[in-house]
């Protein structure tokens, strides 16, 4: 039997601000994200992919096409998490990333 994964998020209290990141990510990939429902985006993604995936047990899924859903939203969400942090470091001063770099090096 398959375990659960944790939902959790790893700060308690940024559960809102995933879901609203989750939910411009998806816009800016095309998809409609329910507000409140941000779980709402994989089944939009499944639909357009053709995977038959429904609330409730999946078990029936494949493991590629359940990848493909989750590749698709993730995936997304990886690269704009890369593009800010390279935007975030641009923005910063050569001080500011000498500084930090100096103190890891310690």
């Amino acid at each position: 039997m398959a375990r659960r994964r944790n939902r959790r998020t790893a700060w308690p209290g940024a559960e809102q601000s995933l879901d609203i990141f989750k939910a411009k990510v998806a816009k800016k990939e095309g998809f409609k994200a329910v507000r409140g429902k941000p779980d709402s985006v994989k089944y939009e993604v499944a639909r357009s992919l053709g995977v038959p995936l429904h609330q409730g047990y999946n078990g029936h899924l494949k493991s590629e096409d359940a990848g493909k859903v989750g590749g698709r939203i993730g995936g997304s969400m990886v690269k704009e998490m890369i593009r800010m942090a390279k935007e975030q470091i641009s923005d910063s001063s050569p001080e500011q990333r000498g500084s930090s770099s100096r103190r890891n090096k310690m």
